[in-house]
């Protein structure tokens, strides 16, 4: 039995649906969710559904009954991702599951991100715990900009705060095809950690002009101070600590967190990684 958190999240059904692809048995899999109704389409395929949140240990060890490995999906609660994985990976141990895989954040190590700290924190736990184990240091996903399109082509402008930084994204999809594969190997997991980018890289300067080219509109990069991208994305309706980190996160760009040209995930998923023009692409197509 392999199980994974998080599995009605974007990254965890992108997981599951590589999984059936590389024809893994449903019902080998165990998808540990919160709300089960939101599961009914994966206990339809044969998949295990468990109910369990990331604050309750009893629950978690019960859903991990019988299960060999354990994909943890970082939660997305920030400020207590560090408690909450501690529940996961103290409920592993109580369970007898004897290992897991945690994805983290890329150079976790040395990132100057914010992000960082409880991502070492669970990486640490892990290691202490005995358990054997892979780390996949996700980078960002290229969704995050792709996202910001439909505003880009109503402003005629793309603003941000990362400067000229390099940004080694790839598609969520890629991500979740890299943990897909650990988790189904059947060699034991020897405490590796990968540091997970995409093949190319990219400058929002770049985006926005990829933009234009697709679109045929004309779309400017505009880099902001820190705090007034963060009024932006304030009166965007972002509530603070979102604005405030996306803000800080773009500095951090500006800094080199989100690049890294080692390609490891193209050579972790044997393919490479899904091109910016790409994703671009499929947004735009699905905009009215």
């Amino acid at each position: 039995m392999i199980a994974l958190t998080g599995a009605t999240g974007q990254l965890g059904r992108l997981v599951i649906e590589h999984l059936l692809r590389m024809q893994v048995n449903p019902s080998s899999i165990v998808a540990i969710v919160r709300n089960p109704a939101k599961a009914h389409d994966l206990a339809a395929t044969g998949i295990t559904v468990r109910q369990a949140s990331y604050d309750d240990g009893n629950a978690l060890t019960a859903a991990l009954k019988d299960v060999r490995r354990l994909l943890l999906i970082s939660s997305s609660e920030l400020g207590q991702r560090t408690a909450q994985h501690a529940h996961i990976i103290s409920a592993a141990t109580h369970a007898g599951t004897p290992e897991i895989i945690y994805t983290s954040l890329l150079h976790a190590d040395s990132s100057p991100l914010n992000l960082a700290e409880e991502h070492l924190a669970t990486e640490a736990l892990i290691a202490a715990s005995g358990l054997a184990f892979t780390i996949l240091r996700n980078g960002w996903y290229t969704e995050n900009y792709t996202a910001s399109i439909p505003s880009a082509l109503a402003h005629g402008a793309l603003v941000g705060s990362a400067g000229d930084g390099r940004i080694a994204s790839a598609a969520r999809t890629d991500y979740a095809e890299a943990a897909a594969l650990v988790l189904a190997r059947q060699e034991p997991l020897t405490g590796t950690t990968h540091e997970l980018a995409g093949d190319d890289d990219f400058t929002l300067t770049q985006f926005a002009a990829e933009i234009s080219r697709q679109s045929g509109k004309p779309i400017s990069y505009h880099n902001l101070p820190e705090a007034d991208y963060r009024a932006i994305l304030l009166s965007a309706g972002l509530p603070e600590p979102l604005a405030a980190g996306l803000a800080s996160w773009d500095v951090g760009a500006s800094q080199g967190a989100l690049f890294d040209n080692h390609r490891q995930l193209s050579h972790l998923i044997g393919r490479p990684t899904t091109p910016l023009a790409d994703s671009a692409k499929a947004t735009l197509t699905q905009l009215p």
